[in-house]
């Protein structure tokens, strides 16, 4: 596991995984899928829920209100280091309304969901007989094969002059030139599958694993030899933000670019609060043979 084409430590060093047999959904869970699942079980979404202010003691309690990160294109930036400059709060939105209460998905229901946090992830999984996927079992999934490659798709970014998956392209976050097709998220099947015949590993959207992220894990693996069928470790700890738990996501999303975030290299790795969500944000499930 690893990725040897990042220059982010915590996806180094390289490192030797065994992993036992197990399956894995061909595409990320959809909103029509997402949606079967909230009319058979009433389940509302983290993004739905009005914030507790026992968990945000410093907002003043009328911005305590339901919603989600929503990127939104600026027209200038002062830096890359500020993602304020394009993520916006935004009141309404959540997996059935994307960009906020004017918006719906009628016409996306072979898009992924997005604006799911990490528990709507995992309840989606219980319901449907599933589980999250562990981050070494989606690295391995999302390579389709392939040995030491870049990308999940082989070592070029294009193949014959085609994009492969959906990423920015343009100066992000101010152009996109969607010279892939699309702006935002892509139906599910948009792009080639992998070896594995696994769609939407690499670009679209984030996924959520099951494994609580730390910057130090792999730097632990390589340590200890061997590592065979890891579930991560039993608690998170991220150097920036220390005392938010996060989880790890994989695969990168349609804001990734060569530019800023460059995790569409198949063993880079992501990270997420628990309770965050945005609308680049989903998962897919696996399970056991």
């Amino acid at each position: 596991m690893g990725c040897k084409d990042c220059k982010l430590q915590d996806a180094l060093p390289l490192h030797p995984v065994e992993i036992s047999s197990f399956w894995m959904d061909i595409t990320p869970v959809t909103n029509a899928a997402f949606a079967k699942f909230v009319a058979a079980t009433q389940y509302k979404s983290i993004a739905e829920r009005k914030p507790n202010p026992k968990d945000y003691p410093d907002v003043p309690p009328e911005k305590l209100v339901p919603g989600s990160g929503v990127f939104q294109s600026p027209l200038s930036i002062d830096s890359l280091a500020h993602p304020l400059q394009w993520w916006v709060y935004m009141e309404g939105a959540n997996w059935r309304q994307p960009e906020g209460p004017k918006s719906n998905i009628k016409s996306r229901t072979e898009y992924p969901v997005v604006h799911v946090a990490h528990p709507d992830a995992a309840a989606y999984c219980r319901w449907a007989g599933k589980r999250l996927p562990t981050e070494a079992e989606f690295e391995y999934a999302a390579r389709g094969g392939l040995v030491g490659k870049r990308y999940a798709w082989g070592e070029q970014l294009k193949r014959d002059g085609k994009w492969m998956a959906n990423i920015w392209q343009g100066t992000f976050p101010v152009q996109n030139s969607r010279d892939d097709g699309f702006e935002a998220t892509s139906p599910v099947r948009s792009f080639p599958p992998n070896g594995y015949g696994l769609y939407d590993v690499g670009g679209n959207i984030w996924q959520w694993t099951s494994d609580w992220y730390r910057a130090d894990t792999y730097a632990k693996a390589a340590a200890s030899g061997i590592s065979r069928n890891p579930k991560g470790p039993d608690s998170s700890e991220d150097p920036e933000e220390p005392k938010v738990p996060k989880y790890v996501q994989r695969g990168g999303s349609y804001l990734c670019s060569d530019r800023y975030c460059t995790r569409y290299l198949v063993g880079s790795r992501g990270k997420g609060a628990v309770d965050s969500s945005g609308s680049n944000i989903g998962f897919r499930c696996a399970r056991d043979i």
